[in-house]
């Protein structure tokens, strides 16, 4: 510790007010309305209120919140939107709030019970404070080192949209052919995808002959076991639908020759989880995944934190079971319409009811269908004007039953994915070096921080400039003037 500094608690520099009295009374917010309503966390502004009773208005100010611990620096007026928070205060005209705000960034504390911390924890969390003096320096030097990061985290930002938008622009131009116009033109008896459709149905046909004979069977054993349990159901046949009217192939994009616009009901089999009340069989170490509409990232399937179902042998929902080649898409909550290709061996595993499990009747259709459901230009876009429902958004089987897919040959689909893969290569490349880049400016922004309540942010010069000033006196002077005043 340097000699001029001193030893102090949060108590000492700042004082709480209960939020009760500038609690929002109605959440009908509206941006047009003037008064922000805060909390401390991540959200900090919740809406904006055209209430104009019990405003805080003392400046600035830091709000707390008292389970979380987060905090947030305040310099305009507001209300708040619970009483989950202290209201923090200085509680003399001599403490300088930003460093007190700043403090608080690098004294955290653990917050893993659920109780309220500001009085019973941080307040009494103590720390090192320097001259009033060196305080103003410290914080014009972090908020310039600050300033300088912004910008270049905005530019990292920036450059991650522009990614986005180049991604779809990608996707846009497979699904309409454009990026294998060079390669079709060069082709000889390329097959259609009427051709194709028809190498379709003989699939699904021999598929559900193979069910029905597998039906049988079962149907055979379970009568030699004395009709023990459920009779095995028969299989439906293939659910067909109407197929595309006129004017709702006038209103798709046009097609290179030998492409079709089809519903995707021609294409995949859908398998409901009929997993509904397996909450019963979770486990947090044994079993076969359990995947929910969040082990569904941005269009890839995510098992690290998924949870596992401890199931009976005979338990009803087995159906669900998912295997590499699958489509998986979240039909239910704010994620509704995220995809998932399945390109991986899996181990057993099976699909909440919020998740909708895709198999396809010819399998080499994965790839293809994977990208062309990201793109908001086309599978994206069709998926998401069939999702209804306000709050907990929803999206049907028999919607997505109905959802148009462009079509071609599997050689062209095959050169498609090449085309897509070959250029969004590129892109997670530079979207990895933009990640790594956003992390590192997270811990730099933790290291300079870090150095300023070490005592070694300022420099030789700029401290010494500290001591000339007139005003400048020890940290165990201006603590104990605040003592004095707050004791007053």
């Amino acid at each position: 510790m340097r000699e001029d500094w001193k030893e102090c608690c949060f108590e000492d520099l700042l004082d709480y007010e209960q939020p009760t009295n500038y609690i929002v009374k109605s959440t009908a917010y509206n941006d047009a309305y003037e008064t922000p309503v805060l909390t401390a966390g991540k959200s900090f502004i919740k809406g904006y209120t055209n209430e104009t009773e019990g405003i805080f208005d003392n400046l600035p100010t830091i709000i707390f919140d008292d389970f979380t611990t987060a905090s947030q620096f305040v310099n305009f007026k507001f209300k708040v939107k619970s009483s989950a928070m202290k209201i923090l205060v200085p509680t003399s005209e001599l403490v300088n709030m930003d460093f007190a705000y700043y403090a608080m960034q690098v004294n955290q504390i653990r917050s893993d019970t659920h109780k309220r911390y500001w009085i019973s924890v941080y307040a009494k969390k103590k720390f090192l404070l320097p001259s009033a003096v060196e305080q103003e320096a410290i914080v014009s030097k972090i908020e310039e080192l600050f300033s300088d990061l912004d910008k270049g985290i905005a530019d990292l930002k920036k450059a991650q949209d522009q990614l986005v938008i180049f991604r779809q622009a990608v996707l846009k131009k497979a699904f309409e052919g454009e990026l294998t116009k060079e390669w079709r033109e060069k082709q000889t008896n390329l097959p259609t995808a009427e051709e194709l459709l028809e190498q379709i149905k003989e699939e699904r046909q021999k598929h559900y002959e193979q069910q029905i004979e597998d039906w049988k069977q079962a149907v055979k054993t379970w009568e030699e076991k004395g009709k023990e349990g459920k009779k095995p159901a028969k299989p439906q046949k293939h659910k067909d639908v109407d197929p595309l009217s006129n004017n709702e192939l006038d209103e798709l994009a046009s097609l290179p020759t030998n492409w079709k616009w089809i519903k995707n009901n021609e294409l995949m089999f859908y398998v409901t989880s009929g997993s509904r009340d397996w909450k019963k069989f979770y486990s947090d170490t044994k079993g076969t995944y359990f995947v929910r509409t969040g082990d569904i990232k941005t269009n890839k399937l995510d098992l690290d934190g998924a949870a596992f179902v401890d199931l009976p042998k005979n338990v009803e929902g087995k159906r669900s079971l998912i295997e590499k080649g699958d489509l998986l898409m979240t039909i239910t909550g704010a994620n509704v319409g995220k995809i998932a290709h399945v390109d991986f061996e899996i181990s057993e595993a099976y699909v909440s009811q919020s998740v909708a499990l895709l198999k396809y009747v010819l399998k080499s259709f994965s790839p293809y269908l994977h990208y062309y459901f990201q793109s908001s230009a086309t599978g994206a876009k069709f998926i998401g004007a069939m999702v209804y429902g306000v709050g907990r958004p929803v999206l049907s089987l028999d919607n997505m039953r109905d959802a148009p897919v462009s079509v071609c040959s599997f050689e062209e689909q095959h050169q498609i994915v090449q085309e897509i893969e070959s250029r969004l290569s590129v892109c997670d490349n530079v979207e990895q070096s933009i990640t790594e880049s956003l992390k590192k400016a997270k811990a730099l922004r933790q290291s300079i921080l870090k150095k300023a309540f070490e005592g070694t942010l300022l420099s030789e010069e700029e401290l010494s400039a500290c001591k000339a000033a007139k005003d400048y006196e020890p940290a165990s002077v201006l603590l104990k003037k605040i003592k004095a005043e707050k004791k007053k």
